[in-house]
């Protein structure tokens, strides 16, 4: 299954590692049918302390790193985070051909 990706604007970055994401959406009223903001914080995992207040970031799904951190920063303004995969893949064998 994919994982869920969100986009938001940091709001706050004064933990380690750590920063708030606020995501906005709009979801339609289901008796007015008018088109309601609803808003969201979400903690997400920012390994290289990079982000900062006012930043656009992309936030995506992965294991649980404390209790209520399940997310993690791929993507700060337009840019890929450089260590957003390496601390959720596994780590990988490398393997060498023999010359035969």
């Amino acid at each position: 299954m994919p994982r869920r990706v969100l986009t938001g604007r940091v709001t706050s970055d004064k933990m380690d590692k750590t920063v708030t994401v606020l995501v906005n959406r709009r979801v339609m009223h289901p008796l007015y049918k008018k088109f309601i903001r609803r808003s969201k914080k979400y903690a997400a995992h920012d390994d290289a302390n990079a982000c900062e207040i006012g930043d656009v970031v992309r936030i995506e799904e992965c294991r649980p790193i404390s209790k209520r951190k399940t997310w993690m920063v791929v993507e700060r303004n337009g840019a890929a985070v450089a260590d957003a995969g390496a601390s959720a893949a596994q780590p990988t064998v490398a393997h060498a051909t023999a010359a035969g």
